[in-house]
């Protein structure tokens, strides 16, 4: 159908109400209703009214000469994609509703996948695979830790919103998902063919290092990560931990109520972050009782810890609980919030900055290291003459620090 339906068009006019909403820095929630947002200012209506006009023009000549075929949804959808880009919010997006189911599955920490961890570079938008998770589908399709992303179902993902690459990856259990990436030190793109399946992501991994030191790595801040962790911590203690080395190296974030809920359990009560938005007002976040683990600890940080990660870290550095080793963190000191259309779809974007207990706000800065240690790349994956795991220089500055900490 060449012509624009009528979906569509109402959904170019209620999306122009929603475009004024948010410029007008409103938080729109649901089935917002905006009869009143632009009620009593006459340069705001004509703004309006310039803005319909033009689009109805546009709508003219698309029915007039436009070639081809219109998809009316993905007309529709792009709309509200291109508000939400108009921001300038470099965290902000429109999810359709196929978009946001993933996301939540994501955030649930069960989903239906290949089983991988991967990350996006902040500056090419390269999404690269951290590493297969144990005896994945992604390992045993031959996935490793490194690859690049290029294609996924035959489409380019580089510089792709993580999200959006993230629900092409997933589908139906049992289904297949074709995908090709760059492997350092290969000429071509390699091809793999990965079954998908039920995943329950493993976000926290443990063991007991000597000298009494529990080693517990945390990999994302996912509704499953605090009870995990509670997990691990419980039985390192049973294992006879008398000291704690956390590793949030390269954990991107995640959800701010679970590093809250993780440091309530590390920390006595007190306050733990709060945030403020465009207001100054915000939420404050407390541990809520005196129980806590009181070790010696250290967090190892690099430049990929961030967000959430920042909570966390920040959070122990400023109660005197850890000390951070390894390398400046991230920088990402600002709170996005997805707001639910009520049709499945949601808009996210940029609602709030956050602050450690001491009210720092770290966004474009990152957390400094109390000891600071660049990763030497040749100190990764090393085994000893038994086959046992080294652990690499970061992690060995920490355990040395542990070892003389009382």
């Amino acid at each position: 159908m060449k012509e624009y339906s009528k979906g569509v068009v109402t959904g170019i006019m209620g999306c122009l109400a929603i475009m004024m909403a948010v410029v007008l820095g409103l938080q729109v929630s649901g089935k917002a209703d905006f009869s009143g947002v632009l009620a009593g200012n006459s340069a705001q209506v004509q703004e309006q009214r310039k803005i319909e006009a033009k689009a109805k023009t546009i709508k003219t000549y698309i029915d007039a000469y436009f070639l081809d075929s219109i998809d009316d949804t993905a007309m529709e959808d792009s709309i509200y994609k291109g508000i939400v880009a108009g921001l300038g919010d470099e965290y902000a997006a429109y999810y359709t509703a196929d978009e946001y189911k993933e996301i939540k599955n994501k955030t649930s920490g069960t989903y239906y996948g290949i089983g991988a961890y991967v990350s996006q570079d902040a500056d090419t938008g390269a999404i690269t695979i951290v590493k297969p998770m144990k005896d994945s589908y992604a390992e045993k399709a031959g996935l490793l830790a490194g690859d690049v992303l290029y294609e996924v179902e035959g489409e380019k993902v580089a510089g792709k919103d993580l999200s959006e690459v993230l629900a092409l990856i997933k589908g139906e259990e049992g289904s297949k998902v074709k995908i090709k990436v760059a492997r350092s030190g290969e000429k071509d793109y390699l091809e793999f063919s990965v079954t998908r399946g039920k995943i329950e992501e493993e976000t926290v991994l443990y063991e007991m290092l000597d000298d009494g030191i529990g080693y517990v790595q945390i990999t994302g801040f996912e509704e499953v990560t605090p009870k995990q962790f509670s997990a691990a911590l419980e039985q390192l203690q049973k294992d006879g931990m008398t000291k704690l080395l956390l590793d949030l190296r390269d954990n991107g974030g995640g959800l701010l109520q679970s590093a809250v809920d993780m440091l309530d359990t590390l920390l006595p009560k007190g306050l733990l972050v709060y945030t403020e938005d465009s207001k100054d007002e915000g939420e404050k976040y407390y541990a809520q009782d005196d129980d806590q683990v009181n070790l010696p600890m250290a967090v190892l940080v690099n430049g990929n810890s961030a967000s959430a990660s920042e909570v966390f870290s920040g959070a122990l550095q400023d109660k005197k609980k850890a000390v951070l080793v390894g390398t400046k963190t991230f920088g990402k000191g600002i709170v996005q919030t997805i707001f639910d259309m009520g049709d499945g779809s949601a808009l996210k974007m940029t609602t709030s900055k956050y602050f450690t207990p001491n009210g720092r706000n770290i966004h474009g800065t990152g957390l400094d290291p109390d000891i600071q240690v660049e990763l030497k790349k040749d100190t990764l994956n090393r085994k000893d003459k038994n086959g046992k795991s080294l652990p690499d220089n970061q992690m060995e500055k920490a355990i040395s620090y542990l070892k003389l900490a009382k």
